[in-house]
Order: structure tokens, then sequence, then C-alpha cells
């Protein structure tokens, strides 16, 4: 079985999200992209952020191209066509800018490398991922960039491919500790109380920090982000309290102010829109589950597949097996693919 497998029939927008720089999501991206066009998906492609260059601006390293076969449809910046190999033909000039101009939607007339720049905002994304499937795509992926998780929100995609890699630490243990912590995040629990539910998605609508007690009672915190309002928050909660809503981000601070600062922390349920928002590493993410905090989320991640490179830019690696044999008893029954190797464990 192959990553597009998982795919085809089952979604139409899906993700694919590197945990860092030279962790293999071009790689799997490209595998994706092969899959599809040897079986004749038409596809649409776009990106956050400028991808396809040959040389890797952060590290100098060799980067692989995005390469696209006549037919494929494209987001990217009007500064960037004269950079792509494929002869493209313009079939729509959208009202979104970005850093490299304005988001054009093309079709390509031949066989070629591109460069994509898509869009910037999460709206835009999903908006010319919906018009691609319009013009005829079967399959539109997006590209995420560094440090854009949000990619993976369900705002955007359907569902996501996470990379990873032995970029991240010399350590396998550590990189197999982060990979599996970002993937239970992105995979936490949402809301399943109907009357909370309402009540979280009216303040998250609204961007109110707010609490809500065990009598469906909702009180507002005045502040402008929750990254520092930990103290605030904990000052709100007393025994009554059930949830906290957080419109923004979950930082490690906050839960840490929170524990430090309140008595009432233990059983309450911090709600936020999706994972994508949650920054917290996986040592401090287990000491506040252990103290007794719980996250839900509204909109669940769905993780179809984790990929895995086993080689890292800076010249050491893992061995291959050992580490596909780890990610995968550690994931079950998440599907892991060493997209290097040509290599998964089903």
């Amino acid at each position: 079985m192959s990553i597009l497998d998982l795919i085809r029939g089952n979604y139409r927008i899906v993700s694919v999200v590197g945990m860092a720089k030279n962790a293999g999501k071009t790689s799997a991206l490209n595998d994706i992209l092969y899959s599809a066009f040897d079986e004749g998906v038409r596809l649409g492609l776009t990106s956050i952020g400028r991808d396809g260059e040959r040389v890797d601006v952060v590290t100098c390293t060799e980067k692989p191209m995005i390469y696209i076969e006549r037919g494929t449809l494209i987001a990217t910046a009007e500064s960037l066509f004269h950079c792509s190999e494929a002869k493209l033909e313009v079939l729509e000039m959208t009202d979104f800018q970005s850093s490299l101009g304005r988001i054009v939607i093309a079709r390509a007339v031949n066989s070629g490398n591109v460069e994509i720049g898509g869009p910037v905002t999460n709206q835009e994304i999903r908006e010319v991922s919906e018009r691609m499937l319009q013009y005829g795509a079967e399959l539109v992926l997006v590209d995420g960039a560094l440090d854009r998780m949000s990619s993976a929100s369900p705002a955007i995609t359907d569902a996501t491919i996470l990379s990873t890699g032995a970029v991240l630490s010399r350590d396998m243990n550590k990189v197999i500790e982060q990979s599996i912590h970002r993937v239970h995040l992105l995979q936490l629990e949402t809301v399943v109380d109907p009357v909370v539910r309402l009540l979280a998605e009216e303040c998250l609508r609204a961007r109110l920090i707010a609490v809500i007690d065990d009598a469906f009672e909702v009180r507002s915190i005045e502040a402008k982000t929750a990254l520092g309002a930990g103290i605030k928050i904990a000052e709100a909660l007393d025994e009554h309290t059930r949830y906290v809503v957080l419109p923004g981000s979950l930082v490690t601070k906050t839960m840490r102010d929170l524990v430090a600062a309140s008595s009432h922390f233990k059983g309450i349920t911090l709600i936020v829109r999706d994972a994508t928002k949650i920054f917290v590493d996986a040592r401090d993410w287990q000491l506040f589950r252990r103290a007794g905090l719980k996250v839900e989320v509204i909109e669940p991640i769905r993780v179809l597949a984790v990929t895995i490179n086993p080689y890292a830019p800076q010249g050491y690696y893992f061995d291959p097996k050992t580490f596909r044999r780890r990610m995968s008893e550690d994931l079950l029954p998440i599907p892991v693919f060493d997209v290097m190797e040509g290599e998964a464990d089903l």
C-alpha cells in the first residue's frame, strides 16, 4: 500500500507537514506526486511559503525539486513563474497577495520542475484549494512550511501526512519521543458535550478567553491573548470551574502559571480550536497531564501517515530498519513510511 492509497477516494485536500527542515517532507510529497502521476490522478498543488528551491537556503543543502506532469494544477506566486521549468497556462489571477506577488492558479502545459509559493493565510489556502478542485483536480496537496504546522489544521485540509527524521536530533530516542508527542497532540480528543462545545465555539469566534463552570455559566477574562494570561486565568478558577477556552495559542508558560497560581486546576479541561495551536514540549506535556490538566479540541486532525527520513544533512544517520520499526511500534495503527528507502510498516 502507498500513501496515495490511504488518500485516494477518502480525502480531497491533504497537507504534508514537516516537523523540521530536512525531515523529508518534500521527498514525501514527491512520493505521493509520482504515485498519482503513475495512476493518472489529476492533482492540484499549493504551499504555505515558498517551496521547490534547488538549494535549501537555511542549511545550504541540496533540496528535492517539485516535479509535476502535464495537466497538474498549481497555485503559486506570480513572480515564481520564471523560475519554473514547466510551461504554465494561467487559469485565474486571484486577489490573494504574498511577499512574492499575487497568487495565480495555473495548469501545467508540459512536465517539469516548478517552484511553489502559495497564499499566506489559512483561509486563502483553503479557497485556492477549493478552486483547484473546481478546475478539475481530484486531489489537492498542500505543502506545509517550516514552523507552519497550521497547514495541518482542519480549517485548511481534510487530513495530514507528518514528516519527521534524524535531523531533529542525533539521539533516535529523542526523535521518536518528539514525533510521537506531535502525533498525539494532533489527535487530541474533541469536546463531546454539545452544550460546552457550543459555548466554546462562541468564545473562539469572539476571540474571548473564558471559563465555563459546572452550571454552564461563561465568564470572560480580560486579556488580549492567552500567551501571558496564565496568572489571570488562574485567578478566575474556582471549585466550580470545568473548562477554560483559549482562542489563541496554548504554550508552556500558560500551563505552568495555571498550575503554580491556582489550587483549582485539577480536573480542568483547556479547550483550543485545534492542536496546531499547542506549543508544549513532550516532557512538560506529560508533567501537566499528570498534574491533572486536560486539553481538548473543537476540530480534530486526522493523521493519515507518518513518513521518516533516517538521514540528516549534517552527515549522521539512523539504521533505517530499526528507526522504522521502533516508530511503527509506538504509532500503531498509524502507518509509517520510509520514503527515502521505499519501505513501509502498515
